[in-house]
């Protein structure tokens, strides 16, 4: 049966959206209310400003981690908003600052170069300057071309560097505070709500994963090899049933005594949590993931989560169309266990030797009724040219396609293209998803 109302996940952004813009109402009233500065171009200045620092604030938000939000929109679409918010801010750091020296050079009628060189003195100016020069800097190294010339670790470090930017902004604030000086309910409530957002930051990026960790204090039972170069790891721990992961969620893993703690990976659960086990099935495509096999049994581990939006949670149809590619099978094998319903499964991959978990998708099929087909060889070749996920091939998969709720879980070209043909097939956008993993912010 069709589920009423809106989907969760655009409740979520609706609630996101309106709470911020809200502030944003808020906040121009309270300047309004303020007066102009020495002069307008210091005056619009300062309301830039003002905005600067609510999109620094909403980015925190956007990365925050926090329950209601990662399980119902995800974080790779908060991870993707909070890149566009990041740009929006160095625009207006940039704007505040050039206003600033623009505002002050005229005001004392000095060159702008002497003006910037004299507020560079003032130790208020000189932090904002460099939050401003840290958020410019990784907004550069984060356009697709620069991102593209450097590992994830480095650009992930350098990344780090926001929140030193973050740090250095609200002494910044602090020092400089002369927006709301004429009004203590305007600085209470602008200092209140930085209050919340580092309140609600710390708490799901640090209070939530160690609290979570002391109480289950997880562990890996076994390591199974599912393959050459697929392994499959159990870990357990206390009272996992109370842990709340579902189907199609993910967790960031780290072993620290046996790989480090910098090494964080995203991995997909690859079976329906039990309340007493968690599973990760992963392929060896880098040092931390083709180590996994050599993991001892007993060996600590550190675990972030659950993350995602990407489960049962999201249904508004009765029935589903499962689609993976390679080892994107891991989640979509949870979720068809979780529904145990007659599900269609389109399983992607260059030929059926390198379908990871077939015969457990398969025999979960049987129990419920479900039909699982490989869709096997390379894109382009053969006579007439293979094309797995083109309209006319899904649709005479799946004729009552735009009648399903369609998750979709694989390498981002071969999402790119069912997201394509879901499209030209119309069905509902609110029926599709599909979730990329990242670890940005």
């Amino acid at each position: 049966m069709r589920r009423a109302g809106l989907p969760p996940a655009v409740v979520a952004q609706v609630v996101l959206a309106a709470a911020f813009l809200a502030h944003l109402v808020v906040v121009e009233v309270l300047f309004a209310q303020a007066g102009a500065g020495q002069n307008t171009v210091l005056t619009v200045a300062k309301l830039v400003a003002l905005h600067a620092a609510s999109l620094m604030m909403l980015q925190l938000v956007l990365v925050a981690r926090l329950p209601y939000l990662d399980r119902r929109i995800g974080m790779d679409r908060l991870t993707s908003w909070h890149r566009w918010v990041g740009f929006a801010l160095a625009w207006a750091v940039v704007t505040h600052a050039t206003l600033v020296v623009l505002g002050y050079a005229a005001l004392y009628s000095m060159p702008v170069l002497a003006t910037f060189v004299s507020l560079a003195g003032v130790v208020a100016s000189l932090l904002g300057m460099c939050a401003a020069a840290i958020i410019v800097a990784i907004a550069a190294v984060s356009l697709r071309s620069a991102r593209r010339r450097m590992s994830y670790e480095t650009w992930h470090a350098l990344h780090m560097a926001l929140y030193l930017a973050v740090l250095l902004a609200l002494v910044h604030q602090g020092l400089e505070g002369t927006t709301f000086a004429s009004s203590p309910a305007a600085r209470g409530y602008w200092w209140t709500v930085w209050a919340l957002v580092l309140l609600a930051f710390l708490t799901g990026r640090i209070a939530l994963p160690v609290l979570r960790n002391v109480r289950h204090r997880f562990r890996v039972v076994a390591v199974a090899a599912e393959s050459d170069d697929v392994v499959s790891v159990y870990v357990t721990g206390r009272d996992l049933d109370r842990l709340g992961a579902r189907a199609g969620q993910f967790f960031i893993w780290r072993f620290p005594r046996y790989n480090g703690w910098w090494q964080a990976n995203p991995f997909s659960l690859s079976a329906a949590p039990d309340g007493q086990t968690l599973r990760l099935t992963a392929k060896a495509v880098g040092t931390t993931s083709a180590g996994l096999r050599r993991l001892p049994v007993g060996t600590r581990a550190f675990l972030e989560g659950p993350y995602g939006a990407f489960t049962a949670l999201q249904r508004t149809r009765p029935s589903a169309l499962l689609i993976a590619g390679g080892v994107g099978i891991t989640p979509i094998r949870a979720l068809l266990e979780e529904l145990a319903e007659p599900a269609v499964v389109l399983y992607r991959v260059h030929s059926t030797a390198d379908a990871v978990l077939l015969p457990e998708l398969r025999r979960l099929a049987g129990e419920c009724g479900a039909q699982v087909h490989v869709l096997a060889g390379r894109t382009g070749t053969g006579d007439p040219p293979l094309a797995p996920f083109a309209p006319a091939k899904l649709a005479a998969l799946v004729p009552d396609i735009a009648d399903r709720d369609v998750y979709v879980c694989g390498p981002p070209a071969m999402t790119d293209a069912v997201l394509r043909s879901l499209r030209e097939l119309r069905v509902p956008r609110r029926q599709v998803h599909a979730e990329r993993f990242s670890l940005a912010g």
